[in-house]
């Protein structure tokens, strides 16, 4: 047994939407979570980049004695996993694409058009597809970069005519033309939205990684014999710019449940990761 906290981090608060599912799933793990607010979004920053915050971020959770790194957050797990386990390969570190691409593939039928959504850098990588293809060399997908979800979501414009007009400007002709009939949200941030995606396209089958990612955790604790048996835990919640957004995204996704959130002040990112973006 292990009752150290779980660490999971994201390029702002979408990672926030695995959490719910770790509540129901392994109600006695005890999360630390850290979502880059500061320097949101990932998705359209250079993989270099990408690759410097989210070693500084691991190195961050390292520190504060989680026992499992969870990459909630799509374009890490696209361009970040291989590097992130040669630096601290004494601790489990989990992404979020290939449990979702397993679970694809498994899923997958003859018949299924399979579409894909993004931000830029993970549509480039071609890692949902590459994943499923492993298995499913046949499998019909189509990908395309939605650039625009992850800064209207963090905003809080998600339930509204704005972000319908996006999701429709993005998808519509994609949809269509490639007459899909599933889709994986590529990204964290987009089950936020999965209610205007069911009712703009009803008919589309919504595969959602930020569910999924939990099953992995559960098995990997299990094998590891490293799951908590103390019903006593205190969730924290960090941000590089602790925002009004992100406090009240936080009480969105948990629908009121009590958390502790801490903040994590701009001269404390300088301190402790050594810059200030």
């Amino acid at each position: 047994m292990d009752n150290r906290p779980i660490g999971f981090f994201d390029s702002g608060l979408g990672g926030l939407t695995s959490i719910p599912y770790l509540r129901k799933e392994l109600p006695r793990e005890r999360v630390i979570y850290f979502g880059d607010t500061a320097r949101t979004p990932y998705g359209s920053k250079a993989v270099t980049t990408i690759r410097r915050f989210s070693s500084e971020i691991a190195g961050f959770l390292v520190k504060r004695n989680v026992k499992m790194i969870v990459i909630a957050c799509n374009t890490v797990s696209a361009t970040c996993i291989p590097q992130l386990r040669k630096k601290f390969p004494d601790i489990p570190i989990l992404g979020i694409i290939s449990p979702a691409a397993q679970e694809a593939a498994r899923l997958c039928r003859p018949e299924d058009r399979l579409g894909i959504i993004g931000t830029k850098v993970t549509i480039a990588s071609h890692a949902y597809r590459d994943f499923i293809r492993l298995s499913q060399s046949e499998a019909k997908i189509f990908e395309t970069a939605c650039p625009a979800f992850v800064p209207l979501i963090e905003e809080g414009i998600i339930d509204n005519e704005i972000m319908d007009m996006t999701i429709r400007h993005y998808m519509d002709d994609f949809v269509r033309e490639n007459d899909l009939n599933r889709i994986i949200l590529g990204c964290t941030h987009y089950p936020l939205i999965k209610k205007n995606l069911q009712r703009i396209y009803p008919d589309l089958e919504i595969i959602n990684p930020s569910s999924i990612v939990i099953n992995r955790v559960k098995e990997t604790l299990e094998a590891e014999d490293m799951l908590a048996d103390d019903p006593e835990y205190t969730d924290v919640f960090y941000a590089s710019d602790l925002s009004e957004n992100f406090v009240q995204m936080i009480d969105h996704i948990f629908e009121g449940s009590e958390v502790k959130k801490v903040e994590f002040k701009n001269f404390d990112l300088e301190e402790e990761l050594g810059h200030v973006y």
